[in-house]
């Protein structure tokens, strides 16, 4: 028998059972692994997740995880207009006194954001459909990935009566734009907000009141046993490279392009896929047969995890020039297959790529350096290459491992939830 409630207790096993519900804007999306890496991880603690995602992502879903996901998770736009406006019109009948203030923040953040009032009055309207999904699943807490339509989704939901919210801060957008995204209102009414690396929790700390700092909370991305849990690969003797990651401008592909090319014309042999596609690709396309790479770059498209791990597995480092980033999972996927990374001082990277011991950092944006590291990736003996991805496998086993992960997050749920239920029951209206 279960006592009903925010936190639901299960009399037999006496420990309490959490309902809690994640919003993303999309989900699933191949891009977003990590989220329903969590997702999974938190269910195995035990807590009951409910999906939620604002609409469809138009790309193909290419793992089968996502695609069971997919029949998991229920769309608010795929609810259709009239459903929202059932959902206004409850909201209007059941809790006038919360409907007007929130009216208010949304008009107001609209005015100060690039998207306008009337896209904020859609999310008001998302939110207002929000309240009757989480009352009737019961859900205690909503967690938010991503600082942006998501969060405000998150959030005036809970101003109109509905659960508690945190929300997952990932970067660089969210630093970027945190004035027009309402931030620092955001983290005001969370009851915590979590940054996936030290440096995003300073990038928060610039955004909002000191007293709020307690509330922000480190909880970084994970892998889980499908990188970790094979052993790694033997290093490989061909001169491989691997770069995974959406084709854009801020991965760095077309400088990680003229980089090889200028080596290719000193005479050093290299070849390099790119995993992954994006709409810098046509730009790519062309830059590869203007270096006449054709024969030592190929493009692969996305993968799903398997193809990552084999793509990781046949090289002999990952290549990552981002000028701007967050903290790349694809950094946590080699090193847990104990493969090197190249990569930039950028954001929270070197907080897990350490120069010389587990792989190379160069300035963001530099193909000089660029392609000195690249030189001296490939004249590494490959028993010291080995001895550095290992390395990385243990550091990532340290800070990345999605279990211990998921007991931290569940850890900041229960206390949010705890915080909750100690506060006096709103009002209706």
């Amino acid at each position: 028998m279960e006592i009903e409630g925010p936190v639901r207790f299960d009399q037999r096993a006496n420990v309490p059972v959490m309902k809690i519900a994640y919003l993303v804007n999309q989900y699933p999306k191949v891009s977003h692994a990590f989220i329903r890496r969590e997702i999974l991880a938190v269910e195995k603690e035990g807590v009951e997740v409910v999906r939620w995602g604002i609409r469809r992502s138009a790309e193909p879903l290419v793992e089968t995880l996502d695609v069971e996901e997919a029949r998991k998770t229920h769309g608010l736009l795929d609810a259709g207009g009239w459903e929202m406006l059932r959902g206004i019109l409850r909201v209007l009948r059941t809790r006038p006194g919360r409907f007007l203030p929130a009216l208010w923040h949304a008009v107001r953040l609209g005015l100060g954001s690039d998207r306008g009032i009337l896209r904020h009055l859609a999310y008001l309207a998302e939110a207002c459909l929000l309240v009757g999904w989480a009352a009737r699943e019961r859900v205690g807490h909503v967690h938010a990935h991503f600082g942006t339509n998501s969060a405000t989704v998150a959030m005036l939901c809970h101003e109109l009566g509905g659960p508690a919210y945190s929300f997952t801060v990932h970067g660089p957008e969210e630093f970027d734009d945190a004035p027009r995204l309402g931030l620092r209102e955001k983290i005001d009414r969370a009851a915590f907000v979590v940054a996936i690396s030290s440096f995003g929790r300073s990038q928060l700390f610039r955004h909002t009141d000191v007293r709020q700092w307690p509330k922000i909370k480190v909880v970084r991305c994970g892998v889980d046993e499908a990188f970790l849990g094979p052993p790694p690969a033997p290093m490989p003797t061909a001169r491989r490279l691997v770069s995974i990651g959406r084709l854009c401008e801020q991965k760095g592909q077309l400088l990680l392009i003229e980089a090889l090319a200028r080596l290719r014309a000193e005479g050093t042999a290299v070849e390099v896929v790119l995993v992954g596609d994006g709409e810098l690709r046509p730009a790519i396309e062309d830059a590869i047969r203007r270096g006449n790479l054709r024969e030592s770059v190929r493009i692969l498209g996305w993968a799903d995890s398997a193809g990552i791990i084999k793509a990781l597995d046949e090289s002999r480092a990952l290549v990552l020039p981002s000028f701007a980033e967050g903290l790349p999972v694809v950094i946590m996927e080699a090193l847990a297959r104990a493969r090197p990374v190249l990569s930039t001082f950028v954001a929270g990277i070197p907080e897990l790529v350490v120069p010389g011991r587990n792989g190379w950092l160069v300035p963001a944006g530099s193909a000089d350096h660029l392609v000195a590291a690249l030189r001296a990736l490939l004249d590494t003996p490959i028993d010291q290459l080995s001895e550095m991805g290992l390395r990385g496998r243990e550091d990532v086993r340290r800070q990345h491992d999605i279990a211990t992960i998921a007991r931290d997050l569940v850890a900041h749920f229960r206390a949010a939830m705890g915080a909750a239920s100690e506060r006096p029951a709103a009002a209706s209206n």
